[in-house]
């Protein structure tokens, strides 16, 4: 059975949420990021997320004394896990939002566009795009967060 000390809380989820967030931040910001994305393939976004999986999996099962079968499930994944994944991305995403990197590096990209409204626009272009940036970034933010619920 897994201590006290050991399962996941709310707690856990607030360090994730700072590790996160404070290796995420430069990649956000840094054009190289923004230029890898625009030439990525779809099919290298999605290895770039299943490295920030793997990456993930590793920090927090292989390389902690944790034991993922112990663990509080969501459809038989370990909470813990579901939690490091959502907030790598999370973190990425929002500061890419919240800085307007897409609208700063991605200004000269236009595609369909599906939405345009209260000084929104939703390009289709844009947004795949922004999709890579981020899993570009997870697999920083996912190192981030996974240290800093392991240390603490």
């Amino acid at each position: 059975m897994v201590g006290v000390r050991r399962r996941f809380a709310l707690e856990d989820s607030a360090q994730q949420i700072v590790g996160g967030f404070l290796l995420a931040g430069p990649f956000v910001v840094t054009e190289e990021v923004w230029v890898l994305a625009r030439s990525m393939s779809v099919f290298q976004g999605l290895l770039t997320a299943l490295i920030v999986f793997a990456v993930g999996y590793g920090a927090l099962y292989k390389a902690d004394d944790r034991d993922p079968d112990k663990e509080r499930e969501v459809a038989g994944i370990p909470l813990r896990f579901i939690s490091l994944i959502t907030v790598s991305y999370l973190s990425v995403f929002i500061l890419a939002v919240a800085f307007d990197a897409p609208g700063t590096f991605l200004s000269d990209v236009s595609g369909r566009v599906l939405f345009e409204g209260a000084g929104i626009t939703l390009d289709l272009a844009v947004i795949a795009i922004t999709l890579k940036a981020t899993s570009v970034g997870a697999v920083f933010s996912v190192i981030g967060a996974a240290t800093a619920d392991s240390l603490f």
